[in-house]
C-alpha cells in the first residue's frame, strides 16, 4: 500500500511556501539520513532539486555490488503561482517520486530493507511560470533542462525510472500508468518484459505502455516537437531509462488544478517500488545487454540523439 505516503506527500507539496528545505526536514523527521536540495536560480525564477538516497543492505553505499537504481521525478513546477492556485497537473511526477521515497523509508523503518540502493531526485518550485503547446498548454520550468539533468541524474543511477505527468495530448487516452520502451544511449530498445511483469502484478491490469518518438529522445532546445520531458534524462546518461506516465482519458493541461488522482499515483508509487525491489535483487532487468551490444555492431553508435545535433 503506497497510497498513505502518496497523499502525505500531496499535502506537503500543496502549500505555497513548500521548499527544499522543507522537504528535507519532514523526510528528516520520518527518519531518512540522506536528503539534500541546492537551489538553482534560472532566467525564469528559482527551483530547489531534493535527492534523497535510500541505501540498500547490498547496494553501493554500504560497500555492496547490488545495482542502484534512480527514480526521477519529472515536471516543470508543482505549483503556477500567482496564475494558478494550488498544485497543478505537472506536480504528479514530484509527488510520486517523493512518496516513492517515504515508503522506502517508513518500510526500512519496519525492518523492510531492500538490497539495492535507491536514488530519489525530483525539484520544487511551487510558482513556475507556463508556456503555449499544443493541444494544451504546458507547464514551464525556472531552469533549463541541462540544469535539470545535472542536478536529477547521477552517474550512479545503472537504471532509471522517469515518472511524469503525461496528460497534455490526445494520443495516451487512458487513465492510470503507461510504460514506454526502454532508451538507451539514442536506441528505443524494446519494451522489458520483466517491467510489464511488474507492472501487471503492481496493477492488478493488463499493462499500459505507450509510443514514442525520435524526437522525443532528444534533448529540449532543437526545435522539435517532444511529447513532454519525460525521456529528457536519457539524453544525460549510458544508463537505461523507462518512462512511467501518468495519463488520462481526455488532454489535460499540465496547468491545470484539480486534476491530479491521488490512486492513479500511487499506481507509480507501487510500480517503482517493485522494481526497486526487483533491480536491486538483480531480478529486473531494464534491457537485453546482448542485444544491445548487437544492435551498435550492427547499426553503429546513435548517442549522437543524446546532443543538440549539427545546428549546435
Amino acid at each position: 500500500m503506497s497510497l498513505k505516503q502518496t497523499i502525505e506527500v500531496f499535502e506537503l507539496l500543496d502549500d505555497a511556501t513548500v521548499s527544499g528545505e522543507k522537504v528535507k526536514a519532514f523526510f528528516e523527521q520520518r527518519g531518512a539520513s540522506n536528503v539534500s536540495y541546492t537551489t538553482v536560480e534560472g532566467e525564469k525564477g528559482t527551483t530547489d532539486f531534493v535527492k534523497i538516497v535510500i541505501p540498500g543492505k547490498k547496494g553501493k553505499v554500504y560497500g555492496g555490488k547490488a545495482p542502484t537504481l534512480g527514480v526521477v521525478g519529472r515536471l516543470g513546477g508543482i505549483g503556477a503561482r500567482p496564475e494558478r492556485i494550488g498544485l497543478v497537473s505537472d506536480a504528479d511526477g514530484a509527488v510520486a517520486a517523493l512518496a516513492t521515497a517515504l515508503k522506502l523509508v517508513d518500510m526500512q523503518s519496519k525492518g523492510d530493507v531492500l538490497d539495492g540502493d535507491v536514488i530519489i531526485t525530483t525539484h520544487i518550485c511551487p510558482n513556475a511560470p507556463t508556456r503555449p503547446h499544443e493541444p494544451v498548454a504546458f507547464m514551464d520550468s525556472p531552469v533549463d533542462i541541462l540544469a535539470m539533468n545535472q542536478h536529477e541524474v547521477t552517474e550512479e543511477m545503472e537504471a532509471i525510472l522517469s515518472i511524469d505527468t503525461t496528460k497534455g495530448n490526445r494520443v495516451f487516452n487512458h487513465r492510470g500508468i503507461a510504460i514506454s520502451p526502454t532508451v538507451k544511449q539514442g536506441y528505443i530498445l524494446r519494451i522489458s518484459d520483466d517491467l510489464v511483469s511488474l507492472m501487471e502484478m503492481s496493477t492488478g491490469q493488463y499493462a499500459h505502455t505507450f509510443a514514442v518518438t525520435m524526437q522525443d529522445i532528444t534533448p529540449y532546445g532543437n526545435g522539435l516537437y517532444h511529447i513532454n520531458s519525460i525521456l529528457q534524462p536519457a539524453v544525460a546518461t549510458s544508463a537505461p531509462v523507462v518512462g512511467v506516465a501518468v495519463t488520462a482519458q481526455t488532454a489535460v493541461p499540465g496547468c491545470a488544478t484539480g486534476a491530479s488522482h491521488e490512486v492513479d499515483i500511487a499506481l507509480a508509487v507501487k510500480f517503482s517500488i517493485e522494481v526497486a525491489k526487483a533491480f536491486g535483487e538483480g531480478k529486473c532487468s531494464f534491457y537485453s545487454e546482448e542485444e544491445f551490444d548487437r544492435i551498435v555492431k550492427l547499426y553503429g553508435d546513435m548517442s549522437h540523439l543524446q546532443t543538440l545535433g549539427k545546428d549546435a
